[in-house]
């Protein structure tokens, strides 16, 4: 069950913390509920619920793990809308990332494990940044051109090909050629416009990286669909899809992703 916790309380800097350790984000949980101008309104334990969180409890500020698996703290700047962007600062254990993140127009970084007076600090600057209330809406848009052109910059080389073991022979997979690819545990299951099956032992997210964004879409928390293979998208119930491949494979779209879908491939 999807953790989610939201608590409305006026009169204060309002806080989601977004971050898949639970040890950590307990850690940061209680040091906020330590100073009285802030309130604790919501927790999210990965970016797909960070980006629910902040939608529906509309934070004055948000403290992003730079490294959550599937979609990090970047791609939630990315995901959410510029009216509904609250502050940010970013949260790491890597000094490298920290300071790449402060100079995305964040307001603060923060490294693990997060110091008490470093703490209050990205609190104070959060509310002069809060007194300025004209410069939100361009320092969202900032945030965001700024997120995208980091994750574009950080990129490694794209894949056109992937070795993959199958039986006793290295079998080499045009990437072009994949219709879908679904993760199950450590395994990923490769499925080809030829609707030929493979399994690669790496991490989605890790492959994700190396493959074109233009090319390749994702469906939900552990699939990916070749964009140039999708023949049919059918609305379920709930506002969600379901995607149907050329090579006749149904895959279903979570609820986050159908409006990334919507947004970036069902509109002229």
């Amino acid at each position: 069950m999807p953790f989610f916790r939201e608590i409305i309380v006026n009169n204060s800097l309002r806080v989601v913390i977004a971050d898949d350790e639970r040890p950590a984000r307990s850690f940061l949980a209680a040091m906020l509920r330590g100073f009285d101008d802030v309130s604790l309104v919501g927790e999210a334990e990965d970016g797909a619920e960070a980006v629910e969180v902040i939608e529906r409890a509309k934070p004055d500020l948000a403290l992003l793990d730079l490294q959550m698996p599937e979609i990090d703290g970047l791609g939630v700047v990315r995901l959410l809308k510029k009216s509904r962007m609250p502050l940010v600062a970013f949260v790491t254990a890597y000094d490298e990332y920290a300071v790449r993140a402060f100079e995305l127009n964040a307001v603060d970084y923060l490294l693990k494990p997060v110091d008490r007076a470093r703490l209050r600090e990205t609190i104070n600057r959060a509310h002069e940044r809060l007194e300025r209330a004209e410069l939100r809406a361009e320092a969202a848009a900032r945030l965001t051109a700024a997120a995208e052109d980091y994750q574009a910059a950080t990129r490694p080389p794209i894949l056109e090909r992937i070795p993959v073991r199958h039986h006793d022979e290295i079998v080499i997979v045009p990437v072009k050629e994949i219709a879908s690819i679904v993760a199950d545990g450590e395994l990923l299951h490769l499925t080809t416009a030829q609707d030929e099956s493979y399994t690669l032992s790496y991490r989605l997210k890790d492959l994700e990286a190396r493959l074109d964004p233009a090319r390749f879409v994702r469906l939900g928390r552990g699939t990916l669909a070749n964009i140039e293979m999708m023949r049919k998208v059918s609305a379920l119930p709930g506002g969600t899809y379901v995607v149907t491949l050329s090579n006749g494979q149904q895959l279903n779209v979570s609820r986050l992703q159908s409006r990334v879908l919507r947004d970036q491939l069902l509109r002229l």
